[in-house]
């Protein structure tokens, strides 16, 4: 997903060159989720360069019930996000980046604020962060009824 293109130049001995700026954001909607800045001479270049650049840079974000695991705050630069879990049926509610980055994590139950900057790469770059400060969930062990753990049987074999 395209996020920002914009056409920026560098002052040269002959003169202005003009090139292309890129930020994309790759995602399976299932918990992974990249993002990258890339230039090119045209635009197909810098998206291509930004898309392959987020795929090599992919995390994992860690989420129970289609929400995070708990409320987070993050900043990068001049730009700060507070990301709220929220209950089944609330949604994404985001503005502009923010929105498409929890979007692409899979990420259906969500609070956000952005606070400080409108600069989309500067709001994709902190959420993206915020994201990656999660603390990872452990799936809770579940005791099969009628049977008792490993440790439980070898105690009571060793007792024989």
């Amino acid at each position: 997903m395209i996020i920002d293109i914009a056409r920026v130049t560098r002052v040269m001995a002959g003169g202005k060159r003009m090139r292309f700026r890129a930020c994309v954001l790759v995602g399976n909607r299932k918990g992974k989720i990249g993002t990258a800045v890339a230039k090119g001479a045209d635009v197909t270049l810098a998206v291509n360069k930004a898309a392959t650049k987020a795929r090599k840079h992919l995390i994992t974000v860690s989420t129970i019930n289609e929400t995070i695991p708990h409320a987070i705050t993050s900043k990068y630069k001049a730009a700060k996000v507070l990301l709220k879990p929220a209950p089944k049926g609330t949604g994404i509610i985001a503005g502009g980046a923010v929105r498409s980055v929890l979007d692409l994590a899979g990420i259906s139950n969500v609070v956000a604020k952005t606070l400080g900057s409108n600069n989309k790469i500067n709001n994709v770059l902190v959420t993206f962060d915020a994201l990656s400060k999660l603390k990872k969930v452990e799936p809770k062990i579940k005791k099969e009824i009628g049977t008792g753990s490993a440790a439980e049987q070898s105690n009571k074999t060793e007792k024989n």
